[in-house]
């Protein structure tokens, strides 16, 4: 579905990563990992066509992107670090907001099934200035359940989120990679770096622990910061 290659990203002149290439079938998942600075944003930007790749390739169904292309937009979700949330609305009216943003109108009973799975039925009428940074981060993932994408690009998903929020987090990703795979595959998998070697991946914040990860895939930054530099 998804073929990189060679890409390389630069901030002003200094070169946040080169030489990335993976690709990823249908139903597969791929955690990023590495420290600040290392380019994981950066790299999911360029992904969504939000930022401009220096060098490299991103090709999405076997057709070459360029940019902002109209055919990935409709079929990615991309969700950044930051909730996107505007704090005069109620959580719900802030729903309903996003999930427009993406060519989605969801009712009344749509939006009160996506806050109450995220535990936020009571604060459904409560401005988004006065929810808590977890419950702002639920409210930014609860469109998950209301928008249909093929591709989610999500930038740190479980930053602020309690035991139990990040746990239906997890339940979504497995239930959406199996969902759409030819042949669904629970076993657990390992991630695989360059080396090909089953690893721990490496991240500053807690990794996604789904009881399933079906095909998931490692991308380590820090080491390929490293291979970088050399």
């Amino acid at each position: 579905m998804l073929q990189v290659q060679d890409l390389a990203a630069c901030r002003g002149e200094a070169t946040l990563f080169s030489g990335i290439s993976f690709s990823l079938s249908r139903g597969t998942a791929l955690v990023v990992s590495g420290p600040n600075g290392s380019g994981k944003t950066t790299l999911l930007r360029v992904l969504a066509g939000l930022t401009d790749a220096m060098q490299g390739t991103i090709a999405w169904r076997g057709a070459a992107l360029h940019g902002f292309d109209p055919a990935l937009r409709a079929q990615a979700l991309f969700i950044g670090h930051l909730p996107a949330l505007k704090d005069e609305l109620t959580a719900e009216e802030n729903l309903a907001s996003l999930t427009s943003l993406h060519g989605a109108q969801s009712g009344p009973a749509a939006l009160a099934d996506a806050l109450s799975v995220w535990a936020l039925s009571r604060q459904r009428a409560l401005p988004a200035r006065v929810l808590s940074q977890g419950q702002r981060r639920r409210l930014g993932l609860a469109r998950l359940r209301l928008v249909t994408r093929a591709l989610w690009l999500l930038d740190e998903p479980a930053t602020a989120l309690d035991d139990t929020g990040e746990a239906y987090l997890n339940q979504l990703i497995e239930v959406k990679c199996i969902s759409i795979q030819r042949n669904p595959d629970r076993r657990r998998a390992g991630c695989r770096g360059a080396n090909g070697r089953g690893e721990q991946s490496r991240t500053e914040h807690r990794p996604l622990t789904a009881r399933r990860k079906p095909r998931v895939r490692c991308l380590d930054r820090a080491r390929a910061k490293n291979q970088d530099a050399k």
